[in-house]
């Protein structure tokens, strides 16, 4: 596959996601993701994105200020 940004080749590697939300952020570590070589964009296939956002809806409502959740322990 190709980088939609600059067209570099992508490599399969395990990234790290982050989003804020209100006064709350919510790390999730481990996720499979596709890297550009050649300009670091990072990209998820729509079904690791589908995931990620169903992890983070499931926290919404419990956490203070910071929740690290570990993918590959939450998709097992």
């Amino acid at each position: 596959m190709k980088c939609f940004m600059c067209k570099g080749n992508l490599e399969e590697q395990k990234t790290t996601f982050m989003t804020e939300f209100e006064n709350c952020i919510v790390i999730i570590k481990n996720v499979p993701s596709l890297v550009c070589k050649q300009c670091g964009e990072v990209s998820y296939s729509d079904e690791v994105a589908k995931k990620i956002e169903e992890l983070v809806n499931s926290v919404k409502n419990t956490i203070t200020e910071i929740t690290v959740i570990n993918y590959v322990e939450k998709v097992a």
